[in-house]
């Protein structure tokens, strides 16, 4: 048990994790927040990520630019309120983490302790250190420790969960600088994981999504070039497992094999998250892409033959060095023929250390704010048009805790369709309330550019364990504090 300091001596200690970034650090913050509770820490039960607890875990990412900015000014508006309350200890983990090592400490002394991607598990002992030495703790792995499922973990969703398969990345891209950070690919035995989720359907999760930085190129590390597919439908074996998801995958490696078992494995679910990042060939070749835009229609086009309602999402830079008018003209062609669900549109950005951030011919800001925002339209109105043609269907909905921002305004519930799509319902008189997990069907009766909406009520509702693993969930414990501050869930576009 931690030394209590900041807490009632007769309370356990309270903890906050505060994530940034991607779903691989979503699922890391979960590992951590197993990790505190097993060291005798609490969730802090208030909603502000920058509120006091005895412990404040800062999860970081190191993608975009203006991380770095964002990170230590949070850390700066922490320090007054660490010195109102002494024995608070902060910590900084994640990908800046990894990258900025001693720097961390030396912009933001205050901080007890820095730790990386690769030793997730060593933070207790690390706030303990930093507690007995009262000085700053920093440890940086240079390659995994332990694989971050195999700690332990708090999970946000008592229905839904994330299942890592694979960490680091054996590509190049020349944007990127993630492979450094989480190192090379590392994938998990097929037997772990399918243990993993069968474990978390017993506990009541019927929703998983496995994760990786290049999930399609799962088994390289074993030899085994039809690993993924091989897993997809391995999971459609498992009883009580209702909905599979993966993300993301890699155009270069996507493979018809893997088509075929989304197809044909009736629990994956008809969406796809497939990252174009440039239409040009020619920018495509300067990040090393090692695809180009005809094999990535093709790909779609495969996707569509085999599944035709898949709703596919996607990642768009727009204003990568060397980028013409021409080059972003083909971007938008390949956009309008893509007919994309949603996508996910960036700005490029110079990441230290990569090897785009040296090249000539940086785009002027000008240039990339004023194709961003004729991109943004282009994508918004697609989605548009895609979302209304969903009109008059009869779709699943497995409804959800925290997607409804204004649900409590509006009188709606909200989940997911199968696709993914987020969908607003409206109860009709003497319908019942469906809790999160619980799935239903309902008419979609009009169609926006995020979001899809039905007003005609339930057609049915099938309570299910999910919802029930979730009831039980509401009725004995308070949910843990995990809060997003980065690229948002797949099917809710960020513009």
């Amino acid at each position: 048990m931690p030394e209590n300091t900041m807490s009632n001596s007769t309370e356990a200690p309270t903890y906050r994790v505060v994530t940034y970034g991607c779903q691989m650090n979503v699922h890391d913050s979960e590992r951590i927040a197993g990790l505190l509770e097993e060291a005798g820490y609490v969730p802090d039960p208030r909603t502000d990520s920058l509120a006091p607890a005895d412990v404040v875990v800062f999860n970081t990412c190191a993608v975009r630019e203006n991380a770095d900015n964002r990170l230590y000014g949070t850390l700066g508006h922490m320090a007054s309120v660490k010195s109102a309350h002494p024995g608070m200890q902060l910590a900084v983990g994640g990908c800046m983490a990894q990258k900025d090592k001693d720097t961390v400490v030396a912009r933001a002394p205050w901080v007890d302790v820095v730790f990386g991607t690769h030793n997730v598990g060593s933070l207790p002992a690390l706030l303990k250190r930093a507690r007995h030495n009262a000085t700053a703790q920093v440890e940086i792995e240079e390659s995994l420790v332990t694989f971050p499922s195999n700690l332990p973990t708090r999970r946000d969703s008592a229905y839904s969960a994330w299942v890592s398969i694979s960490v680091g990345c054996n590509n190049t891209c020349t944007f990127c600088i993630v492979p450094q950070l989480r190192g090379k690919e590392t994938d998990r035995r097929p037997g772990e994981i399918l243990s993993e989720i069968r474990a978390l359907v017993d506990e009541g999760v019927q929703e998983i999504t496995l994760l990786g930085q290049n999930v399609n190129s799962y088994g390289v590390q074993f030899g085994d070039r039809g690993a993924f597919a091989k897993l997809l439908r391995a999971c459609g074996q498992i009883d009580g497992l209702e909905r599979v998801r993966f993300t993301s995958p890699h155009p270069a490696a996507f493979t018809d094999d893997v088509i075929e078992a989304m197809a044909e494995t009736p629990n994956v679910m008809p969406s796809l998250h497939m990252p174009l990042q440039s239409g040009s060939d020619d920018v495509l070749r300067r990040m090393r892409r090692s695809y180009r835009s005809k094999k990535f229609l093709g790909i779609l086009d495969r996707v569509r033959e085999a599944i035709p309602d898949a709703a596919i999402t996607t990642d768009i830079i727009v204003g990568f060095p060397g980028e013409t008018d021409e080059d972003f003209d083909e971007t938008m062609r390949v956009v309008e023929e893509s007919r994309f669900a949603a996508a996910f549109t960036f700005q490029y950005s110079i990441r230290p250390n990569t090897p785009a951030g040296v090249m000539a011919n940086q785009v002027p800001k000008p240039i990339v704010q004023e194709r961003y925002e004729r991109l943004v339209d282009l994508v918004d109105d697609i989605a548009w048009q895609e979302n209304k043609a969903q009109v008059g269907r009869t779709v699943e909905v497995m409804f959800a805790e925290g997607e409804g921002r204004k649900d409590e305004a509006t009188h709606r519930v909200t989940g997911r369709a199968r696709d993914n799509r987020l969908v607003h319902v409206s109860l009709a008189e003497g319908d019942e309330v469906p809790r999160p997990g619980d799935v239903g069907e309902v008419v979609i009766t009009s169609g926006h550019p995020h979001h899809l909406v039905a007003d005609g009520g339930l057609v049915s509702l099938r309570r299910t364990r999910g919802g029930d693993a979730w009831q039980i969930r509401e009725e004995s414990c308070t949910q843990p504090d995990v809060t997003m501050l980065g690229i948002p869930s797949i099917g809710a576009p960020r513009n």
